[in-house]
């Protein structure tokens, strides 16, 4: 690892990672159905998505933190807490059936600058440390990995899952063909935290659902995700009782 004595302010830092440019971007759109103003909602005395800004501020190596969204309340919060907003996210960018690759095609885009990288940190991710970003960041440049997407092992296998069909439970997998549990593969999902490609892979591709995706495990609560309302008070309690710091 090289020397981290340089740290970012407001979003920009002052040493880059092997002269390679990095922009990190915050999607949060208005729009949020299962908790109301999710995005600024308070989450232990701050506003949820400036958790990310936060610790994004903290990482040595991003050049350039900003923000999209469609919200004029939430870029005024982001930019309250150092994000810069240096556009306003298109309407049909922003409704629920909006592709989110969409919006992040946009950003890259819309700003006038050019960059090597680009770090997709999502707002509902608020556990993520600044050591697994900037890890990230590490391990992607130095082994010349063009996608890498942050992962959590799945408690059951696939074999273990069954959908509900016509009131009878249904295997997703042909359980005449289940292995025993000691010899089946470890299985991992994606978390949702963290999103690293070159910008090139990311307009030739337009997804994150690639083979060349290679994995970096988060662990704890980082992997929190939080999407429902059980998501958020689970999150309430950690940081209630002192479990997240």
């Amino acid at each position: 690892m090289e020397n981290k004595s340089s740290k970012a302010v407001s979003g920009a830092c002052l040493e880059m990672y092997k002269n390679k440019k990095i922009l990190a971007l915050i999607t949060a759109r208005g729009g949020s159905k299962g908790i109301p103003n999710k995005n600024i909602k308070s989450l232990g005395g701050k506003p949820l998505i400036a958790w990310t800004i936060d610790e994004a501020k903290k990482s040595s190596y991003i050049d350039r933190l900003i923000l999209s969204s469609d919200s004029e309340e939430i870029m005024q919060i982001a930019k309250s807490y150092g994000c810069s907003v240096p556009f306003v996210r298109p309407r049909e960018l922003a409704s629920d059936t909006s592709s989110s690759i969409d919006a992040i095609l946009h950003a890259i885009n819309t700003i006038n600058e050019d960059f090597d990288y680009l770090m997709l940190l999502q707002p509902t991710s608020p556990f993520r440390r600044v050591d697994d970003i900037d890890k990230v960041i590490e391990q992607a440049i130095d082994k010349g990995i063009e996608l890498m997407i942050s992962v959590v092992k799945f408690k059951k296998h696939p074999s273990y899952l069954y959908k509900i069909e016509n009131n009878v439970l249904v295997p997703y997998i042909d359980t005449n063909k289940q292995l025993r549990r000691q010899d089946m593969p470890e299985t991992y999902e994606h978390n949702g935290a963290i999103y690293f490609s070159t910008v090139t892979y990311m307009r030739e591709n337009k997804t994150y659902n690639h083979l060349k995706a290679v994995p970096f495990e988060m662990f704890g609560m980082a992997n929190l995700d939080i999407d429902t309302q059980e998501d958020w008070d689970y999150a309430e309690y950690l940081i209630q009782k002192g479990l997240f710091l």
